[in-house]
């Protein structure tokens, strides 16, 4: 068995963060993940005025629950969609002109349904380029709050945003949503505001969330889940057996159920109290799966699917498409240039079984494409990335760490 520590939680640490910028007092948190994306968003919440120290184990925000102390600011966002997502809501809720922009891959993806929600709140915003799109400009005086809906279909983190905005308003939010995807991801979000003092009360499909003050803690980050998702998966393909700590069965992510797909197709899974262990057995079978609620897991499964013994279809996952890139397009693109048949329709894929050939992979300067197919290369030597270093937006020291394990498994 080995023991392999995961960096900190992507996810976890970008609520972290904008949780500890809008509450009360100090907060630390603890084994944040520093990466690309996160330390954007620390640098953003630098930019509107907070006051953010960062050391190797640990980060201290120091909150202010009225609102950045900049008058004005120029945020760039980097390629970090939850940068470029939360931060409008939170410069909304204060007061000051703020400019939101980010990397041309972020420019691409949208964030109207979040922009539009605002706008409807009364907030005054204007797109500089393509309509919702970024770059916008935000003229802050708060928000009153009141009821709302939300399109949640392409992504969760608009409703991500405006949870954890809602508490900063003056009256409150009742946010009634349609066509949510990676509803895990709004559980990690209503759990952190609990933990940061503010219970949101679901009514079927709407949030209400009351006017409150979110109040400082010292916070721990989780491993993160979908890292971990190419350790479980180079254990089953490959037959050996790996145990991620802090990833147990009250873990805040819901990516951890892709280690149930694996079970289905094979691995033995055990998951405790503070830890999940997989151990391949020497196969892997064809499935059928929804993966709307896991789809960053997606390109894992899909990369090591050729694997099985069967075909494996992945369904439901139509938001992938609209990713760092096209992720359903992108993995059939580089399965097929493998020498792998694949079928794609508007929100699945299907893989069938083969001995896919080394070739260059096309990242489209994604880090789970890269990643995913670097897990795969255990059974394909020769395999090469043509964007190695877009790992950086979250596991910056992945080749490193994978290099090291294969070391260890001797694979």
């Amino acid at each position: 068995m080995t023991v392999i520590a995961v960096p900190g939680s992507k996810s976890v640490t970008a609520r972290a963060l904008f949780l500890a910028a809008a509450a009360e007092g100090v907060t630390t948190l603890r084994r944040p993940l520093v990466s690309d994306d996160t330390e954007g968003f620390a640098e953003a919440l630098t930019v509107l005025g907070y006051a953010v120290e960062r050391a190797p184990e640990e980060w201290r925000i120091t909150g202010r629950p009225q609102g950045p102390a900049s008058a004005s600011a120029e945020v760039y966002a980097r390629d970090a969609a939850t940068a470029a997502r939360f931060l409008p809501a939170l410069a909304a809720a204060g007061h000051g002109d703020f400019r939101f922009d980010a990397s041309a891959q972020m420019r691409r993806r949208p964030v109207a349904p979040l922009t539009e929600a605002l706008r409807t709140l009364g907030v005054d915003l204007a797109y500089e380029g393509e309509s919702g799109h970024l770059p916008l400009r935000i003229a802050a005086s708060g928000i009153d709050g009141g009821e709302i809906e939300l399109d949640a279909s392409l992504s969760s983190q608009f409703l991500t945003a405006l949870l954890l905005a809602a508490p900063l308003t003056a009256e409150g939010l009742r946010i009634r949503v349609t066509g949510i995807v990676s509803v895990p991801y709004v559980e990690i979000t209503l759990a952190m505001m609990r933990a940061f003092g503010v219970e949101v009360v679901r009514e079927g499909d709407t949030f209400v969330v009351p006017s409150a003050t979110y109040q400082a803690r010292d916070y721990p980050i989780e491993p993160d889940a979908s890292t971990a998702s190419y350790v479980f998966a180079a254990a089953a393909l490959s037959g050996r057996t790996a145990t991620v700590p802090g990833l147990g069965s009250g873990a805040l992510q819901g990516d951890l159920a892709f280690v149930d797909v694996l079970r289905r197709m094979g691995a033995e899974v055990e998951t405790t109290a503070d830890a999940t262990t997989v151990t391949g057995t020497g196969r892997l079978s064809g499935v059928t799966v929804n993966m709307r609620d896991i789809s960053d897991t997606m390109p894992t499964l899909a990369a090591i699917a050729p694997f099985a013994d069967g075909p494996v279809r992945i369904e439901d996952v139509y938001n992938t498409r609209v990713k760092e890139c096209d992720r359903l397009d992108a993995c059939a693109q580089n399965l097929r240039a493998q020498g792998i048949r694949v079928e794609t329709g508007r929100d699945w894929i299907e893989i069938h079984p083969g001995t896919p050939k080394p070739v260059e992979i096309a990242c489209h300067a994604d880090h789970r494409i890269a990643m995913s197919f670097s897990v795969a290369a255990l059974r394909t030597p020769g395999t090469t990335l043509d964007d190695p270093g877009c790992v950086k937006k979250t596991f910056p020291g992945f080749h490193g760490f994978f290099a090291d394990l294969r070391r260890t498994w001797d694979v």
